[in-house]
């Protein structure tokens, strides 16, 4: 089968990849598997270090206590990456403390290149070739590139101790820019980080606010997704960040993730951003500074407090900021949560219905953000035994989510399951 990408120069950008042939919108483009990856932090006790799948019992690596796995099978396969790691996580256990995943990643990368028979690239792309942008970075970010590299050597020490064998341009600091200008974040199905990888020949992407493709994962496979007609010669982008921000920030966040300025016509239009800043700037803006608390008590599982201080912000300023505003939209959004985890059907349903209308409004072509909370929005209906909504939005979710995710993703096939329940449960009522 001819391949669907080439490796080409974009212009003004340097290295892209653009589509060889035609592509029709919900083509799956390319796959990859990880140069390496690990379970993010936020990740652990809930996500299989080896197959990535997410469960609320799993088996702890007794020696480390860091890795988890589904059975001794994945434990198993896990083992020639968690090796000379497990050594490494164990000399943290008297200290209680836990290394950023790009530490443990850059490690895992170190450990591979160290081998015999390392191989630094893929087809399309080599570990070598990948962009540090060292050069572009300021004195104090340089700075903090040395400290994490020195962090990096003290985790390594009990099993590498001699770096010159590391392969030539390819010392600690500049692999770690490298690495951290270049790997992904990690999702499953319902966009939940749950790790980060590094996939050379996907590093070629290039970025646009409005993309032609967008990534997903199946465990640790990477499935590019074309997300509308591509003709053939076009450039193939996805989204770095996300743009559900003010072109102002999201400049801003490029600028210094990724070390350019994106000229894409959403940022030279400002598009959206009179939504995205809509209401009284000074309701929107207490708002804003209570989320880092809000998204504190989420990750502490504190439901009750969680869904109060979202009530007081969201239901107690009446209309003086629209549900468009994306700091009142991420409000809207934890209240549903919580209200899920508190078994609140009702109010989580009205909070989530709340979300749609911004939600189309920011994603008006297909998204697996979109995709994803018209399916959860759909199950509460469901659920609460509204058939025929539940109906109409689970078939928005599927016309999405086929595209998004693909006819075999493992969310597409459970979405296509409840539409299949509701249909049924429709004819017998």
């Amino acid at each position: 089968m001819a391949r669907k990408l080439e490796r080409f120069c974009s212009e003004g950008k340097g290295n892209g990849l653009r589509a060889a042939l035609p592509i029709r919108a919900g083509e799956q483009i390319f796959t990859a598997e990880p140069y390496a990856h690990v379970v993010s932090k936020n990740g652990m006790g809930t996500t299989c270090e080896y197959c990535f799948s997410r469960r609320k019992t799993l088996l702890r690596c007794s020696q480390c206590k860091t890795a988890y796995y589904c059975n001794a099978s994945c434990q198993k396969g896990a083992w020639p990456d968690h090796r000379r790691e497990c050594k490494c996580l164990q000399n943290l256990l008297p200290h209680k403390k836990i290394v950023t995943d790009s530490v443990r990643l850059v490690a895992r990368i170190v450990f591979k290149l160290l081998k015999p028979s390392s191989c630094l690239g893929e087809e399309l792309y080599s570990l070598t070739e990948l962009e540090s942008h060292v050069a572009d970075m300021s004195e104090q970010k340089e700075e903090g590139l040395g400290l994490l590299s020195a962090m990096l050597q003290i985790y390594l020490k009990e099993e590498v101790i001699d770096f010159s064998h590391m392969p030539p341009g390819l010392d600690l600091p500049s692999l770690y820019a490298k690495v951290t200008c270049n790997s992904f974040t990690i999702s499953d199905g319902e966009l939940q980080e749950v790790g980060v990888g590094l996939y050379l020949s996907m590093s070629l992407l290039n970025h646009d606010c409005r993309p032609n493709c967008v990534m997903i994962f199946q465990g640790t496979k990477l499935c590019l997704q074309a997300i509308q007609d591509i003709p053939a010669l076009e450039e193939l982008t996805i989204s770095y960040i996300d743009t559900r921000m003010p072109s102002e920030d999201r400049q801003r966040q490029l600028r210094d993730q990724y070390h350019f300025r994106c000229q894409c016509p959403c940022c030279a239009s400002a598009d959206k951003d009179v939504d995205m800043l809509a209401g009284d700037r000074e309701v929107w803006r207490t708002q804003q500074d209570a989320l880092p608390r809000i998204e504190e008590l989420q990750d502490q599982q504190q439901w009750e407090p969680m869904l109060e201080h979202c009530q007081a912000l969201v239901d107690g300023n009446g209309d003086a900021v629209p549900d468009s505003n994306i700091y009142a939209l991420k409000l809207l959004e934890l209240a549903q949560d919580a209200c899920i985890n508190l078994g609140q059907w009702e109010k989580a349903l009205v909070y989530g219905t709340r979300t749609l209308q911004p939600y189309r409004l920011y994603y008006p072509y297909l998204h697996p953000a979109l995709a994803v909370q018209l399916m959860r929005v759909g199950k509460l209906q469901q659920y609460l035994g509204r058939l025929e909504e539940a109906y109409g939005t689970l078939q928005q979710a599927y016309d999405v989510m086929k595209v998004t995710h693909g006819c075999e993703h493992s969310l597409t096939c459970e979405l296509r399951g409840m539409l299949q329940q509701c249909q049924a449960e429709m004819s017998h009522a």
